[in-house]
């Protein structure tokens, strides 16, 4: 057993990190009062290599595997979680695409993104179906050699600047989940309608949107895998991709601690710096741990799925416990603070709003642990993996 980084590794680590340190952090105020979109931030990372970093080499993509995508995204949530999001939210979007698609699609749809900065979003949330995917009322009716799409999806990240989605659509409304299909459809298909930038609590310069179909028409040569295989090609993406989301909340998580533990070591109180003070002290070290613990869950449901394992429950433990730890140890952070850390002043209490939606998106706490509690009731996942 090995937890060293391989030199690539490392080197793109320090690549995602300097990136945070010189472009993201010191932007990062100003998007996150203002809510100004980051486009030319993303266009800088998509310069570097550090977007859509899974499209196969012989797509002329880099190839890069689940580990090298939350060594990724520690560093860049590390230095503003709402640009991160804007950055990484391509994965979400290709993940489905690259599980289900026909070379035909990742040709035409996905090799042209490693040839100019493109984005896409992955449009299956509803107003009324966030949580339970196979509650979606979208529908895709086939007339002829085309489907005809109508229907809302809501809270979709990137959604005013993607020139493409992964729509979820229901082709067999009497089927339950299995009547349920994927389609690639571009932004600019007529009947396709952009609603306005929603104004969230936290990561504030995302671009989180709904999204109308009005019979819009799409051919069938851009259906992901076959009528039906939809859902199952959504749940298999998320194996993918929830790794990557709670990477995110460890280096939200981590910033938090930093600041905590700098502003403990210079205040005083009593005579003394507050950071010995055992409540305090012990406040930081939980912190340490908790981030730490959350990494390695991280690293260990990522390369599950590099080795060709299923990872849901490694995946779903890394989701809740990072999370859950980062609401806890943003909120501890702001309370270490004190007064400074209620003012906006501070970047603390931006790191708290910003780690709520962690509890959220992609699977919320509450669902994490309905698949875990699943998992144990089935006789798997206490003994560990089973390699």
């Amino acid at each position: 057993m090995d937890f060293a980084l391989s030199d690539d590794q490392k080197a793109l680590r320090d690549l995602a990190r300097d990136f945070s340190r010189n472009e993201i952090r010191p932007k990062a105020e100003h998007h996150d009062k203002t809510g100004e979109y980051p486009l030319q931030i993303l266009k800088k990372a998509w310069e570097i290599g550090l977007m859509n970093i899974h499209i196969p080499e012989q797509f002329n993509g880099a190839g890069m595997h689940e580990l090298d995508d939350v060594i990724i995204g520690e560093e860049l949530f590390w230095g503003c979680s709402a640009m991160a999001t804007a950055i990484l939210a391509n994965n979400l979007a290709l993940a489905p695409v690259l599980i289900g698609a026909s070379e035909e699609v990742l040709k035409k749809w996905v090799q042209p993104m490693t040839e100019q900065f493109q984005l896409c979003a992955y449009a299956v949330t509803e107003p009324g179906a966030g949580s339970d995917v196979a509650g979606i009322r979208t529908t895709a009716r086939k007339v002829g050699d085309e489907y005809i799409i109508n229907g809302s999806k809501m809270w979709i990240t990137n959604a005013g600047y993607a020139d493409w989605f992964f729509v979820l659509t229901k082709t067999d409304p009497a089927a339950g989940h299995k009547g349920i299909t994927g389609f690639i459809v571009s932004s600019k298909t007529p009947g396709v309608i952009i609603g306005k930038k929603e104004l969230n609590m936290g990561q504030k310069c995302s671009d989180t949107r709904g999204i109308t179909f009005e019979e819009v028409k799409v051919h069938k040569s851009q259906m992901i895998g076959k009528e039906g295989d939809g859902f199952k090609i959504a749940m298999g993406a998320f194996d993918h991709t929830r790794p990557g989301v709670a990477i995110g909340a460890v280096g939200v998580a981590r910033a938090a601690m930093e600041h905590a533990l700098e502003y403990a070591k210079t205040r005083s109180a009593f005579g003394k710096p507050i950071m010995e003070n055992q409540a305090i002290s012990f406040m930081i070290a939980e912190m340490a741990r908790d981030i730490e613990a959350g990494r390695l869950l991280c690293y260990q449901a990522a390369w599950l799925i590099d080795q060709g394992f299923r990872n849901t429950y490694q995946a779903s433990i890394a989701k809740v416990f990072c999370a859950d730890a980062c609401m806890r140890i943003t909120t501890d952070a702001v309370q270490v603070l004190g007064g400074y850390g209620f003012n906006s002043e501070y970047p603390v209490e931006k790191l708290m709003r910003d780690a709520k939606i962690f509890q959220i998106y992609e699977g919320t706490s509450q669902i994490q642990r309905l698949i875990i509690s699943r998992y144990l009731s089935e006789g798997k996942g206490i003994e560990g993996p089973n390699l």
